[in-house]
């Protein structure tokens, strides 16, 4: 009984070790298992943007296979792929444990990152005219537009676009530039270089340009240059669809007229009539846009900025052409200077009348606005005759408030007479102010009167140099005498309620020709 015992447990051992050394054989040569190594972490938990893809024994394979996969996604598209990649590697030392392969793995790292693509950008062009741009999908959009804009003005097929890399500037900018089109180089050469070889051949010879074409059929009508009066920059660029325009709704956001804000600076001799002329916008509307102008009766200062809307387009093109026109023309006005006049002084001697000519002329254009006219050939039909206008040189006078403060009790022209004797037709401006108020001289000249002066009671009258004659009536004291010469704000009397009057004020005229006008009318404060 005792050795049977002894033989049990022998075998239960045998047993325990035979299955043991199965075990670690199975560890060893089982495919798929890690085997336990005192070796520090040995298995890898995997995860690519939050998901789960695999688990590996070895860590350096993990960002190679994570690249490849990135690689085989971006190959896939001509376009820039953007796509989140967000991995997280948990190590841990395990006795065993089951791995996948590296096919598996790769295989879902693919997948979690198609599931993140963002929005594919595109490789495209972003037009710049100054300070505008618009994205467009392809170069060839770009050089279809550019051509859009030049064909707009009757190009003809004379010109084209270049576009050309600036040496200058960072990688990737072009530059456009019109050109020659295929076949037209000599004509346009010629038509940018005559003028400059005609006027370097007057300086060097000393002799004045002369017309080399005798007649007009000499002449090829038609546009002779032609250039983009903007800078246009175009920069390579990847974009989101979204962001692209249409080619043609690109055609009509920058070479169709928008409205532009402009401002309009009021000339000497300018009418609200002929500013709207000018700038083809009816009076009314210009009215609307301007809180100064109460209507088209509105009276303009000269320097006066009005705000106007033109129609432009975001690309401007500048063009020079050849025309061929007849038309009726007026001479310039032949001014003779007079010194002893005022500048407000004139006197018409010879009235115009307009001539008729034939004319090739090289006419400059921004758009379609006329900015320059040179004249190459002319032939006079009918002479025109001048208008001939002596005109003076000097600085007329100016006249200010003749008292400082006082409040206007009557204005210039016909009235209820407000008291006995009082004319109903007023002559003057009157100005209610305590007796005693200093009274001064509207303008510089010579007293012609000083004293009485029956209705007026006590008066003053100034001589001015332009013919122009000032009253102040109601004195109370006068304080020049007759021939005195006085200047522009000097004290000439104290105000008063002499004469036929009804309270304390000054009365006051101004006289041209012998005649009242209304003061307000002339004075400058």
């Amino acid at each position: 009984m005792k050795k049977s015992k002894v033989n049990h447990k022998k075998y239960r051992f045998t047993y325990i070790k035979a299955t043991v050394g199965t075990l670690l054989a199975g560890m060893l040569f089982l495919k798929g298992y890690t085997p336990f190594e005192e070796t520090g972490e040995n298995f890898f938990r995997i995860q690519v943007n939050g998901q789960d893809v695999g688990v590996l024994g070895e860590k350096e394979r993990i960002d190679e296979l994570l690249l490849q996969a990135r690689k085989k996604i971006a190959s896939e598209s001509d376009e820039l792929v953007f796509m989140k990649a967000d991995m997280v590697v948990v190590g841990e030392q395990v006795l065993w444990g089951e791995v996948d392969t590296e096919e598996d793995v790769a295989r879902r790292m693919e997948d979690a990152l198609r599931a993140s693509v963002q929005e594919t950008l595109h490789r495209s062009y972003t037009l710049k005219v100054d300070e505008y741009t618009i994205n467009l999908s392809s170069i060839e959009d770009v050089r279809t537009l550019l051509q859009a804009a030049i064909d707009k003005y009757g190009n003809d097929g004379k010109f084209a676009i270049a576009l050309k890399n600036d040496e200058n500037r960072e990688f990737g900018m072009l530059t456009a530039e019109v050109v020659a089109a295929a076949g037209q180089e000599d004509e346009v050469w010629q038509a940018n270089t005559e003028a400059g070889v005609q006027s370097l051949f007057a300086e060097i010879t000393g002799e004045q340009e002369t017309d080399q074409k005798e007649s007009f059929e000499d002449y090829e009508l038609g546009i002779r240059t032609m250039d983009f009066a903007d800078s246009v920059e175009i920069v390579e660029t990847y974009l989101p669809v979204s962001q692209l325009t249409d080619l043609e709704e690109a055609i009509n956001l920058v070479i169709m007229e928008q409205e532009t804000p402009s401002v309009y600076e009021v000339a000497q001799g300018d009418t609200l009539s002929e500013i709207a002329i000018k700038v083809n916008i009816p009076m009314d509307t210009i009215v609307e846009m301007n809180d100064a102008l109460e209507d088209v009766t509105s009276t303009l200062q000269i320097g006066q900025e009005l705000l106007i809307t033109v129609p432009e387009p975001e690309l401007s093109v500048s063009r020079v052409e050849e025309e061929y026109y007849e038309e009726i023309y007026d001479a310039d006005i032949v001014y003779i200077e007079n010194d002893d006049w005022y500048t407000n002084q004139t006197v018409v001697h010879q009235k115009p009348s307009a001539g008729y000519r034939k004319v090739v002329a090289d006419v400059s254009y921004l758009n379609d606005k006329e900015v320059g006219r040179e004249i190459l050939k002319q032939e006079i039909v009918m002479e025109a005759v001048p208008k001939i206008v002596e005109r003076g040189t000097k600085i007329p006078p100016t006249y200010v408030r003749p008292i400082s403060g006082g409040v206007q009790t009557s204005s210039f022209g016909r009235r209820s007479a407000p008291t006995r004797g009082a004319s109903s037709y007023h002559k003057g401006i009157d100005w209610a102010t305590p007796t005693g108020t200093p009274v001064y001289a509207s303008c510089g000249g010579t007293v012609a009167k000083a004293g009485w002066g029956s209705g007026y009671g006590y008066v003053v009258y100034i001589n001015h140099e332009d013919g122009r004659q000032t009253r102040y009536g109601h004195l109370s004291k006068v304080l020049v005498s007759a021939g005195q010469t006085v200047k522009q704000g000097d004290r000439i009397a104290l105000s008063g309620n002499t004469g036929i009057s009804t309270g304390p004020h000054l009365h006051f005229e101004i006289l041209i020709n012998g005649t009242q006008v209304n003061p307000l009318d002339y004075l400058d404060r």
